[in-house]
């Protein structure tokens, strides 16, 4: 078997499938009403913010694996217009007029019901039936950055294996201090860990892994395909040093929106990094 790709897409024709299914059980407040994806920032689901992380880079094609109450995130698309457009509706007639076409987006999106108890491999695996070509990329729905992924997607093809992953390093929760007896040389609030690397999603992928995987609904990206491949010597890694941040948590999510209050928002590519109206 053809390790790589003969003839990847451009950028451009990519598809990017989106994990979107999970519970998000350490954002229950959140979660107990709605998917994690759909968790707002700014005023706009995390899933959004996402989708226009790829959109700066021209990247139109979206497959959103549904799972835990995947209805929220399939009525949202299904009413989109009527979310970001001011409407007029009239109930003798029983019609809706948009009256302006504010959103820019001109996304198409595939909604894919993978289950609701599906892990993540199992979840790609069935999305990959509508992924146009054999490259394709993929992320979770709860995380952002300021990724290139023009060099992402360059650093890919380069490396000439199946699978690419982001490696990040994390911000720590904490303060860092470096101690010379009794007296701190050196005193960093929360910096980004210097040592570390970890698992940032903003995948890019062969079809071939999914298409020879088990149809088992408890196969898991993470620790089935991933640890395989790079027993495999078929995985490698993009390190981004920049801004990723993931909404695990109340707080996380309060950090994103105090960012987005200040005007200060790094993942929002081609748009100065500032809230879009």
């Amino acid at each position: 078997m053809t390790r790589v790709d003969a003839h990847p897409p451009e950028l451009s024709d990519i598809d990017v499938v989106i994990l979107a299914g999970g519970l998000g059980t350490r954002l229950r407040e959140e979660t107990n009403i709605r998917p994690k994806p759909m968790v707002e920032i700014g005023g706009k689901p995390m899933l959004w913010h996402i989708m226009n992380i790829y959109a700066a880079f021209d990247i139109r094609n979206f497959i959103i694996c549904l799972g835990y109450k995947g209805d929220v995130i399939r009525d949202y698309f299904l009413n989109y217009r009527y979310h970001t457009a001011d409407v007029a509706v009239d109930l003798a007639t029983n019609s809706v007029e948009i009256l302006n076409n504010s959103g820019s987006e001109n996304w198409r999106i595939t909604l894919a019901e993978t289950g609701a108890a599906s892990n993540t491999g199992a979840r790609i695996r069935q999305a990959v039936k509508y992924t146009r070509n054999r490259t394709f990329m993929a992320t979770y729905g709860d995380g952002v950055a300021d990724l290139d992924l023009a060099k992402l997607y360059e650093s890919h093809l380069q490396a000439a294996r199946r699978a690419t992953v982001t490696a990040v390093h994390p911000e720590a929760r904490f303060g860092e201090i470096a101690v010379s007896g009794d007296t701190v040389t050196s005193f960093i609030e929360k910096p980004q860990t210097a040592k570390g690397w970890i698992n940032g999603g903003f995948f890019v992928f062969d079809r071939s892994i999914f298409e020879a995987a088990p149809e088992d609904p408890g196969l898991s990206l993470e620790h089935d395909l991933l640890t395989g491949l790079a027993k495999n010597d078929d995985l490698s890694a993009y390190m981004h040093k920049g801004f990723w941040q993931c909404v695990d948590t109340q707080r996380e999510m309060t950090l994103l929106n105090d960012m987005w209050q200040a005007g200060r928002a790094p993942w929002l590519i081609g748009h100065g990094g500032r809230p879009i109206d």
